[in-house]
């Protein structure tokens, strides 16, 4: 597997001196997701946990509903001339009776709907496609327990704290126990690493749970978490308006500026206990 974290020289200046010294900085690399042989997608993304990561964003994407949808997920051999596995190519074997996925290149995915497709569409895209309804989840969660999330996400960023340049998302439950943190380089695949972990445990839909970000809500992570069933949406930054508009439509409760004891709730507040 690739290295998460990688070094380089930089020239450090300040008004009194200038340092030339080896930094530390995240590893940025592509992963080509395939499904059934045939490439699908290519994200760029942080090296680790690329099944959880390849199964979530199946999962958001409507592609698989369930781990019984997935038959088997191998990395790829031979993706240099000399036949070394840069483990950078993932082949997702999907079960029989399975459908695969439009493989058109034309075709955009949710997470990049804003290209060419308008919000209205997108909403309702998203609609149509999900299969589980966080509108029906009786789930509530405390200020106090909202407003402890944040610590203990930064507490698990571990590489975060070496680098300073990655995103992170973190799954609770309604009483502030974690289940799993994950970062990456790009914020729609933390989340997706954080729903291919429930996959893969069988928690699909993930009632019961808080989803929060370490960044600003938009509308490709509410997007996920509708898909994945997920209840509470957190995020310590600002949301976006359509991410207002799904939440809204499919009964999402939104958090937002989520910073110790203060916070905004824009949609199901009843879902939140002062």
């Amino acid at each position: 597997m690739g290295r998460v974290t990688t070094r380089r020289r930089a020239h450090h200046l300040t008004a009194d001196d200038a340092v030339a010294r080896p930094e530390t900085l995240v590893v940025e690399e592509p992963l080509e997701i395939r499904v059934n042989g045939s490439p699908l997608t290519v994200t760029m993304r942080t090296p680790g946990s690329d099944v959880e990561l390849a199964q979530g964003f199946l999962l958001t994407e409507g592609v698989v509903a369930s781990r019984e949808d997935v038959s088997a997920v191998r990395y790829c051999r031979g993706a240099t001339a000399e036949g070394v596995n840069t483990y950078n190519v993932l082949d997702v074997t999907l079960a029989p009776g399975v459908a695969p996925p439009d493989t058109d290149v034309t075709r955009n995915f949710y997470t990049t709907s804003s290209c060419g497709v308008c919000g209205k569409a997108s909403l309702e895209a998203v609609r149509l496609i999900s299969k589980h309804a966080p509108g029906d989840d009786p789930s509530t969660v405390t200020m106090r327990t909202l407003a402890g999330l944040p610590e203990q996400l930064r507490a698990a960023q571990k590489v975060f704290a070496a680098t300073g340049g990655l995103h992170a998302a973190a799954l609770f439950d309604t009483d502030g126990t974690p289940l799993v943190v994950r970062e990456d380089i790009g914020r729609h695949n933390a989340v997706d690493k954080v729903v291919g972990w429930a996959l893969e445990n069988d928690r699909i839909p993930l009632t019961g749970t808080v989803l929060l970000v370490s960044g600003r809500a938009s509308f490709e992570l509410t997007q996920k978490s509708v898909m994945a069933g997920i209840p509470v949406l957190a995020a310590v930054s600002a949301p976006s308006s359509l991410a207002v508009d799904l939440a809204a439509q499919s009964g999402l409760t939104l958090v937002a500026f989520l910073r110790g004891e203060s916070m905004n709730v824009y949609t199901r507040p009843d879902r939140v206990i002062r």
